[in-house]
């Protein structure tokens, strides 16, 4: 256990090292060991990934990958691609329902330029969804920018009621921010967190991430919101599954990460429950990379095995 948290730490870490960046980049093999996690670079291969998975009964949120913008220009570019997206969805008949929705980082529309411009840069793409029949999912990111985040969430909500938001167990303000949103028509997906957090604001060690992620569900479960619970862990299915008995089976949904336990989410599906599978897409897969090998340490064995095997 002890060895597994300072392996993710080291992860984490290089998520934010350009020299490690470089390196991964420019391995011959990263693009086909991303191609586990990540749709593709254009908005084709989103669509084309939204297709395939609601034919299976899933439905999808989609993420344009960027994060830490910090030149308005290619704020502007971010918000007009998810415009253009969510019209594509709309015209190959895959939003309607909230089937397809898309999910979006404030840092990538502006947010630590001019928070002003990230408000109007996710207001019209809240505007596009509803155009296009499904709604926006506000991701969370470091634990400096939560305030924010949940500010502007509740701007958008005034508007566009339907607006979901993203909190993460691995914070220890998470279980009251969780109170904060359990009131009808809320939806809030549930995560563990994948930063490089301080022991001031964040549970070091996967025990307390847990149990902070189960006294949150029990929070949003006692609520009258939409609980979005974002995990792989089949401990916690498992109690999300008991806590959700007393529900109808429309009232919540899992949520998994595309190319990650894609058997077990179609078991759900079978079983009659919802799953929504977060598909992300674009050049910008390092850091999303990352975090995804830093969640879950097995990741980086895999990784490895592609880089020296180049086949």
């Amino acid at each position: 256990m002890v060895v597994c948290s300072v392996l993710r730490r080291t992860i984490l870490a290089a998520a934010r090292n350009d020299r490690v960046k470089g390196l991964v980049a420019r391995a011959p093999v990263s693009r086909s060991v991303v191609a586990r996690f990540v749709a593709g670079e254009e908005a084709d291969d989103a669509v084309r990934a939204a297709r395939e998975l609601e034919q299976d009964g899933l439905t999808v949120t989609l993420d344009r990958l960027g994060e830490d913008v910090l030149d308005a220009g290619q704020a502007t570019d971010t918000v007009k691609a998810y415009c253009e997206l969510l019209h594509r969805l709309s015209a190959e008949g895959l939003t309607a329902g909230g089937r397809c929705e898309v999910s979006v980082k404030l840092t990538a529309v502006g947010q630590a330029i001019d928070e002003a411009l990230a408000v109007d840069g996710a207001r019209t793409i809240c505007e596009a969804a509803r155009d296009a029949g499904t709604t926006v999912t506000l991701d969370m990111e470091d634990h400096t920018t939560t305030d924010s985040t949940l500010g502007i969430l509740r701007q958008l909500r005034e508007d566009f009621p339907s607006t979901g938001a993203v909190l993460q167990s691995y914070l220890r303000r998470t279980e009251g921010d969780c109170r904060d949103l359990a009131h009808a028509g809320s939806r809030v997906r549930l995560c563990k967190g994948a930063y490089k957090e301080p022991e001031t604001v964040a549970f070091q060690t996967a025990t307390e991430v847990d149990r902070s992620y189960v006294r949150c569900m029990k929070v949003l479960f006692a609520g009258e919101g939409y609980p979005m619970l974002a995990t792989h862990d089949p401990r916690l299915i498992a109690v999300a599954e008991q806590l959700g008995a007393g529900r109808a089976s429309d009232s919540w949904e899992f949520q998994m990460l595309y190319g990650i336990r894609p058997n077990e989410q179609r078991r759900l599906v079978q079983e009659g429950r919802t799953v929504r599978v977060y598909v992300p897409y674009g050049d910008e897969w390092y850091g999303y990379l990352m975090r995804r090998l830093a969640e879950r340490p097995a990741n980086l064995a895999f990784f490895a095995r592609a880089l020296v095997t180049r086949s």
